[in-house]
């Protein structure tokens, strides 16, 4: 990507973070690779210093988890509220999620202990730590679920959403959303899709998702549907262009509709088609179906103690 930022953003910092296990230190020398400069497990009180003085001659990438000496999940939180709202820091937080049975699979192929249960079972500290971090995951910029991840396919996505080098290159995010739920963090445009005709009033529909090809259909069905695709799909292949000509890096877009099941997922999916098929790297979020999945992943398998 294009180094040039707007001139009131001097500093431009990636904070990685995520759950023990799930690809923190590949996606930290992926970055170090792609030529930012990488601190990992920076105490999280010595962050802002970083942005104290004059603008930092690369952007930067520091590795945060729960092994940083002070690290609490509020006063991260509190830590990326500040940055955001200072004028002179572009802000991403990425978050590397990964499935607490394929994390203790992992723990099981390296035989380390966990940081939160350095006496007890991986699981235990697996537990806890994804608990620990779930207020963190919701204001991630960027989620990048690593369960069927192999490091390379890891430092491949990293590499495509985080290069540096080319110019003519823009990483696009689509994410779909319920307005019931408030807007996603970090969208820089919001598409309303609720006059859109809802699926959910059809039975054989109201259990899939807008991924699936019947939902699909039936959104595309709506008289409304063809103008407006038109016209967002023009839209969107207008800005690209020039939001990379302005120095950015990415676009996150937004689609929300009541549930942020049906027409905004269907939405976000026709529209990363196109743009794919234009050579725009996209890659796409379903906030309330990773809710929805997230309630029925398989659970952390329960402790079992002597006695």
């Amino acid at each position: 990507m294009a180094d040039a930022m707007d001139s009131s953003q001097e500093h431009r910092i990636l904070l990685v973070t995520g759950p023990s296990g799930a690809g923190r230190t590949t996606s930290i020398n992926a970055l170090e690779d792609l030529g930012y400069e990488v601190i990992d497990n920076l105490p999280l009180s010595m962050v802002e210093h970083l942005t104290a003085g004059a603008a930092l001659p690369r952007p930067m990438a520091l590795g945060l988890d729960v092994r940083n000496r002070d690290f609490n999940a509020t006063a991260l939180i509190e830590l990326i509220d500040r940055l955001t709202r200072n004028p002179a820091v572009s802000l991403e937080v990425i978050y590397l999620d990964c499935r607490p049975d394929e994390l203790i699979r992992r723990y099981a192929q390296t035989r380390r202990r966990h940081p939160l249960a350095p006496a007890e079972t991986p699981a235990e500290g697996i537990e806890r730590e994804i608990d620990l971090l779930a207020p963190i995951r919701v204001r991630a910029d960027v989620l990048i679920d690593t369960t069927e991840m192999t490091p390379h396919h890891l430092k491949a996505d990293i590499t495509r959403w985080f290069s540096r080098g080319d110019a003519g290159r823009l990483a696009v995010s689509l994410q779909s959303f319920s307005y019931k739920r408030g807007l996603p963090r970090g969208v820089d445009l919001v598409f309303d899709c609720r006059f859109l005709a809802n699926p959910h009033w059809e039975a054989a529909l109201r259990d899939l998702d807008g991924r699936d090809p019947r939902v699909a259909a039936y959104v595309e069905a709506d008289p409304r549907f063809a103008a407006f695709f038109g016209k967002l799909a023009d839209l969107v292949q207008f800005l690209l262009p020039a939001q990379l000509q302005e120095g950015k890096a990415h676009l996150a877009i937004g689609f929300g509709c009541t549930a942020g099941q049906h027409r905004s997922v269907a939405v976000a999916e026709k529209l990363a088609r196109c743009l794919a098929e234009q050579g725009w790297p996209v890659a796409k979020r379903h906030r309330e179906l990773e809710r929805r999945s997230a309630a029925t992943a398989v659970q952390v398998p329960p402790v079992e103690r002597a006695g």
